[in-house]
């Protein structure tokens, strides 16, 4: 479960980034117990507020639940929940730029769908 943490982003970001793509490769499943923050905190040579940070951050969207005295597990219709979330996003700073800059190059809609769907299938 070990992924690289770097700098483009805040430590506990990518702890919680980390936990909600395992949910959604099916690398976690729903009831799965996560890592604990030690766990996480030996595994990237960080502190354990800063995992729990992370791992909080979960707990407050609904992704983790905790079962007191035993550890963090995915809560049911987590992947569905981090879809959901990941699309809004990706909406928000990708599509939304990608017509504003779309308008400023006087490319139609048409044209826009002809470019997406050159790409469909991994062609380019």
């Amino acid at each position: 479960m070990k992924m690289p943490l770097d700098d483009s982003k805040l430590i506990y970001m990518q702890i919680a980034d980390s936990i909600e793509d395992e949910v959604i490769s099916g690398a976690l499943n729903e009831g799965e117990q996560v890592y604990s923050t030690n766990q996480f905190a030996k595994l990237y040579g960080i502190n354990p507020a800063t995992a729990a940070k992370g791992i909080n951050l979960l707990v407050e969207e609904g992704i983790l639940f905790k079962k007191r005295g035993i550890g963090m597990f995915v809560a049911e219709g987590a992947k569905d929940r981090i879809v959901d979330k990941r699309k809004r996003i990706f909406v928000e700073e990708y599509i939304t730029k990608l017509i504003h800059e779309a308008r400023k190059l006087n490319i139609t809609k048409e044209e826009l769908l002809d470019i997406i769907r050159s790409y469909e299938g991994g062609d380019k």
